[in-house]
């Protein structure tokens, strides 16, 4: 372990030229470097945000749900079959028309009643409106908050209006106790997300978004080690710069406000192409590739750290180009595409045997001049709005 743990804290990784741990361990009295092992108290910080979100949705998000009359629905549920729950639980698609014939002669039930008992049984665990909105509600106030936070704090940063300040003296830069309730409250939300995830509506993009959470705490937890907080602290802004307001957009579509949640749905998406597109790279990542290279040089961490860097910005492209789709999209067809990263089933589906009268009034209903959802031909991001922040 003495070994393992000395080839991991290798310093010519981890520190600038004839800089070593122990210059860093005996500050001056009254001064304090960051250390690993500050990192420590985000875990049980963690689960105590997580304790604080199961209160806020039950004594605040819950009682605003219920003045905005947003119920929990009721769907129809699935008639119990063991054989059909099996094959439930064992697959993650829906069955092959292989594998339908084979249990149409199995039961002796028609192809067309087994896909709707498929279609039912995936329904019948889908998350209400009111529980998507209580948790969008947790993640707005968090977010809401910590923006407020690290912009009041950086407002009076030098780092914020000079960018070679994050490097100036590095890495004896001194650590506030601002900045280091800054970085350990983003660490432990993140922490509380990764715990949070095995709870929260269960979406195709799982994995993804675990590798997502599991990258933000690598990255924070990355620039603490090394003293990159200055730098670290404007990327941590800039990215709190819109969340909020993509959760405040998604609480509107809930609550069906539907100007409202265009109207955030179109803000946010500058917003976002504002911070991840022109600030991210031109003052980021031009400080830390370009000023810090002039006043510190070139070492190992600084090149993995950079690149780490590099992809998320790859990211931003990504999300930008899907952002602008769905509302390039939603523009020429005045509705929303169906996002692929959707937890439920289409409400239009859900019984396929419904008398032709009732279907004639549904096929009406969907063609009328309202548009696709009750959109009124805006925006109107159910999709959208199912996920975020994976954002």
């Amino acid at each position: 372990m003495a070994a393992l743990s000395a080839w991991f804290w290798n310093e010519r990784f981890w520190l600038p030229h004839n800089v070593t741990w122990a210059d860093l361990a005996d500050p001056a009295p009254g001064v304090e470097y960051p250390k690993a092992g500050h990192l420590l108290s985000a875990l049980p910080l963690a689960l105590g945000i997580f304790a604080l979100r199961i209160i806020f949705e039950r004594c605040i998000a819950g009682p605003c749900a219920s003045i905005l009359q947003i119920q929990t629905e009721s769907s129809r549920r699935a008639q119990p079959n063991a054989v059909l729950e099996k094959v439930f639980t064992s697959i993650t698609k829906s069955p092959d028309s292989r594998h339908l014939e084979g249990l149409s002669k199995q039961l002796d039930w028609d192809v067309r009643k087994i896909q709707r008992w498929f279609r039912q049984r995936r329904n019948q665990d889908k998350p209400s409106t009111r529980t998507k909105f209580c948790e969008s509600l947790w993640r707005f106030t968090f977010y809401l908050y910590i923006f407020t936070y690290g912009i009041h704090f950086l407002w009076q940063s030098p780092w914020m209006w000079d960018t070679r300040q994050c490097w100036y003296n590095y890495p004896y830069q001194v650590l506030t106790s601002g900045l280091y309730h800054y970085y350990v409250t983003e660490l432990s939300f993140y922490w509380s997300l990764m715990f949070s995830q095995f709870t929260d509506i269960k979406r195709k993009d799982f994995l993804i978004m675990f590798v997502h959470h599991l990258a933000t705490i690598s990255l924070i937890s990355f620039s603490y080690v090394n003293n990159m907080l200055r730098v670290g602290s404007l990327v941590m802004c800039v990215h709190d710069t819109s969340d909020f307001l993509l959760e405040a957009a998604k609480l509107a579509n809930y609550a069906k406000y539907q100007r409202l949640c265009d109207f955030l749905f179109v803000v946010f998406g500058i917003i976002f192409f504002g911070t991840r597109l022109i600030i991210f790279p031109f003052w980021i990542l031009n400080t830390t590739l370009f000023e810090s290279w002039d006043i510190i040089g070139p070492y190992p961490s600084w090149w993995l750290f950079n690149f780490l860097l590099l992809v998320l910005q790859v990211l931003h492209v990504l999300w930008s180009y899907l952002i602008a789709r769905i509302a390039f999209k939603a523009i020429m067809r005045g509705k929303v595409s169906k996002d692929d990263r959707s937890d439920i089933e289409s409400s239009s589906d859900e019984d396929t045997d419904t008398p032709s009268k009732e279907r004639l009034k549904a096929g009406a209903r969907s063609h009328s001049p309202r548009g696709e959802n009750g959109t009124n031909g805006h925006f109107g991001p159910k999709s959208w709005s199912q996920n975020h922040s994976d954002w």
